[in-house]
């Protein structure tokens, strides 16, 4: 897989015990890449991370400590990180908007300027969200070029970060100089609404409504009618995975920001999304009293996902309704079996990529 560009590789992952961080760990380590993790102790108990009981190293940092993130790196010298830290749940980012932003927009500026002052770093994945852009609730999807913005802290901050990004790639990783004064690539991700096992966030409807299921209570749905492009975590993680091989191969035409998303821009109502879950676990009972638009939140959201599909030869795997098979019998596993299925999932998915013949497969 990714034409074994991994194997033997120092790999770096911020973030790595959050859920999105923790698949990627298990990925790059079942690719034979040398895997530390920068993070603060995983986000939630239980914890996806610690289940998998990975064999790497965790460095216990916050990434907004600028010294540590420095002092870090600096020690690890990793070949390639993957920036993946952040505050993830909008509705802190109400309760928590400085937090979010230090975390989400000044961590970002310290592992940007430590990894511009290491050495080693030859490619720098800048993991953001599809809430960068500003929504003016097309019904189009927003491609790569769109402008960034945000309505909440969360989605501000996320604006934020790309932009951070970008000026240091324009001002210490310019494309014009690579191979001369500078030796480093650097790309922005953008995926929608990522589900799957292993997710215990608080307030985000998934891990709701299987904490529901697993105790027989009741949920009550958020903005039953909002539209997500949800995808399962495999697939933008394939993608991410996609373009850092480009990058650490030097190919400087694949620095730049990519989307990655359902097919279409296929959008989902979050009301749709729990019928269709209650069908493959009979114990989800979730109840909608109405919209709750208190705080604001997005209510349509699409991705134009063209640009992975054609330069990337990228595409999803798990549509529907694998996508919401896969989910709820990843937790099913663990709540009625007492198991972890991760490293089954992943390899019946890259089996299912091979079959849908993906380049990153046969590379």
């Amino acid at each position: 897989m990714f034409n074994n560009i991994y194997q033997g590789a120092q790999v770096l992952i911020t973030g790595h015990t959050g859920f999105k961080g923790s698949w990627i760990a298990l990925w790059l380590l079942s690719q034979g890449a040398h895997v530390t993790g920068l993070s603060l102790p995983p986000p939630t108990t239980p914890s996806h991370f610690d289940h998998l009981r990975l064999d790497m190293e965790t460095v216990p940092v916050d990434i907004r400590d600028r010294n540590r993130v420095l002092e870090a790196i600096r020690r690890l010298k990793p070949k390639i990180v993957f920036h993946m830290a952040a505050q993830s749940i909008v509705l802190r980012s109400y309760q928590e908007p400085v937090e979010t932003f230090e975390t989400n927009v000044l961590g970002t500026v310290n592992v940007m300027d430590a990894c511009r002052r290491v050495d080693s770093v030859r490619a720098i994945v800048n993991v953001t969200s599809d809430k960068c852009y500003a929504n003016q609730e097309w019904v189009w999807g927003y491609r790569e070029n769109d402008p960034l913005g945000g309505h909440d802290p969360y989605s501000a901050s996320k604006g934020c970060a790309e932009l951070v990004a970008a000026g240091y790639q324009k001002a210490f990783f310019p494309l014009e100089a690579y191979g001369g004064s500078h030796q480093t690539l650097l790309a922005n991700v953008r995926a929608g609404n990522i589900i799957g096992g292993g997710d215990w966030a608080v307030d985000r409807l998934i891990p709701d409504i299987m904490r529901g299921a697993s105790q027989g209570k009741p949920v009550r749905i958020r903005n039953p009618l909002a539209t997500r492009p949800w995808q399962h975590v495999l697939d933008p993680l394939a993608g991410y995975l996609l373009v850092g091989q480009k990058l650490i191969e030097g190919r400087r035409e694949f620095a730049q920001a990519w989307n990655f998303g359902p097919a279409g821009g296929d959008s989902i109502a979050v009301i749709d999304v729990a019928n269709h879950l209650k069908t493959l676990w009979p114990s989800i009972d979730c109840r909608s009293p109405g919209e709750d638009r208190k705080l604001h939140e997005a209510h349509s959201l699409r991705l134009d996902c063209s640009k992975a599909a054609l330069k990337l030869g990228w595409r999803t795997i798990w549509e529907r309704p694998a996508l919401f098979e896969k989910t709820v019998n990843w937790y099913r596993a663990y709540y009625e079996e007492n198991r972890i299925i991760s490293a089954q999932q992943l390899a019946d998915y890259v089996c299912d990529a091979q079959r849908e013949h993906m380049p990153w497969v046969l590379a």
